[in-house]
């Protein structure tokens, strides 16, 4: 079950950045406006910040980004199916 929670911390992070991106934030902006440090943000964005990432932070950066919270936490068939190919041991 450990690699699965760390590929699940690192798809989170992944669209994290692509939200935040697609909005036209840097770092430092959204992590300014929900009152977290951006190393932080950019831990979360790498999918480096543990086990310890809680749901209210993750509804805070979903409002942080205007987006509803599923999306961060929401992986489609080709997602997952991605996962297989650079985590072999998935398979």
């Amino acid at each position: 079950m450990g690699i699965r929670r760390d590929i699940f911390y690192r798809q989170i992070g992944a669209k994290i950045a692509y939200y935040r991106t697609v909005y036209g934030m840097e770092q430092s902006q959204l992590a300014d406006k929900i009152h977290i440090s951006q190393s932080t943000l950019s831990r979360i964005e790498r999918g480096k910040y543990g086990e310890n990432i809680s749901i209210a932070m993750l509804l805070d950066i979903a409002e942080g980004l205007e987006i509803d919270p599923s999306l961060l936490t929401t992986f489609t068939g080709l997602e997952k199916e991605m996962w297989k190919y650079s985590f072999p041991e998935m398979r």
